[in-house]
Formats: structure tokens, sequence, C-alpha cells
């Protein structure tokens, strides 16, 4: 059997699950607003094990959700993974923020499409069928009132994610389904990364490093006028 934590920290959603062969034990997550992972994700891993009983060391890999995403929410959960990986000697499994998101919902038919929030009008989105295969890549898009026209054209569309909000005032095609209140997270996360153990599709933990999209960029602060 195969015990796995799961660590999604890729939005303002801090979630961790730890799994048995694909099946959530338990679960800690908080969605405030903030990005409050540096300050409460190692206390909710340390919950789990407690409320389990489990010790560390019997944890036989860590997954991570590897982005796109917020910058700084993965540096911090991939740094947390990494460390524990290297001080329990365990396996580093990375998890697709999208593909993840994906798994949210369930639909007979028509698309998929998870969103994350990136600045402005632009997200970060992929494009899933009803059996969660990828059929567009990942992009990072401004979207606008045309967005996404192909797959509207003769489907339902099931916009998901915090970058669905902000385009639900752009795309107003009747068969576009805006969900509310889905984030990525470490929920979903549990069968895929258990199906990624059994094959042994692991990262190298030294040289792993979050998939970005973009480059982060510094927005420098507007010079104060200089008062006389």
């Amino acid at each position: 059997m195969a015990l796995l934590l799961n660590i999604e920290t890729a939005t303002k959603n801090c979630s961790v699950t730890i799994a048995r062969n694909g099946e959530i034990l338990a679960y800690k997550e908080l969605n405030n607003g903030q990005y409050s992972h540096a300050e409460v994700l190692h206390p909710f891993i340390d919950e789990l094990l407690v409320n389990l009983k489990i010790n560390s060391s019997q944890i036989d890999a860590v997954a991570v959700s590897k982005g796109p995403g917020s910058y700084t929410g993965l540096r911090i959960g991939v740094s947390a993974a990494k460390g524990i990986c290297f001080a329990l000697n365990k396996p580093l499994i990375s998890i697709d923020t999208l593909t993840s998101l994906s798994h949210a919902i369930k639909i007979e038919k028509g698309f998929i499409v998870p969103m994350i929030d990136a600045r402005r009008m632009e997200v970060y989105s992929a494009v899933f069928d009803k059996g969660y295969n990828n059929i567009r890549d990942i992009k990072a898009e401004v979207i606008d009132a045309n967005s996404f026209s192909e797959y509207l054209v003769s489907n339902n569309v099931y916009f998901l994610g915090d970058g669905a909000k902000k385009c639900s005032e752009i795309i107003t095609h009747k068969n576009a389904i805006f969900i509310e209140n889905k984030f990525p997270s470490a929920k979903e996360m549990a069968q895929l990364s258990y199906h990624k153990y059994k094959k042994n599709d692991i990262e190298d933990v030294a040289y792993f490093e979050p998939f970005y999209l973009k480059d982060f960029v510094v927005i420098p602060e507007k010079k104060k006028k200089p008062i006389f």
C-alpha cells in the first residue's frame, strides 16, 4: 500500500491531503483570499500526521502541484515538498495544476477549461474533454470575447478556477458555463499522484523546479514625488 502526502499551493488555496492508494484519509485547506502558505503549510502537514497517528517516515512519497500558478505559492509548496523528500529520502511526484483542477468537476459531454488568474485579463488555461484528456496545451493568454470560440460553437464549455470569474464578464456565449468556488486542491491530486507513483513517474528532487509558464516579473513601485 502507498501512503502519499499531497501539497497544493499554486493559488491562494493552501491545501494538503494524506491518501492511501489514492483514497483520502485526511485533508486540510485554507482559502482566505490571501497567500498564507508560509504560515500554515507545515502546521497543516503536522496536524494531519498527528490526527492519523502516522510518523512522517511512513510516507512513501510526496506529491506537489507544479504549476502554473502564483510564483510565491509554487516556491513555498515545492520547497516544502523537496525538503521533506530530502530529509526522509522519499520520491517526489509533480502534478500539473490545471490537470488537477479539471478533475474538480464531472461532465457528460463538452469541454472543461480550468483557469488560473494571472495579471489583468490574462489567465493560465488548458482544455480537457469529458475524459480529462488534454486536447489543448497550457497557455498564458489574454481573454477577449472570441476566446475559446472554436469549442463553444457546438458544445458546452465549463470554465472553473479563480480565473473564470473575470472571464464571465467577457465571454458571453450561450454555451459558456462558469462554475464558482472551484480551486486547485490537494483533494483532486490524490488519485493522480497515486497513478504516477505506481508507474514510478517521479522527479529528480535536486533539480526539479516549478512550472511557472511565464518569467516572474517584479513591478517597481512608483517613485514618490519629493516634498519641498
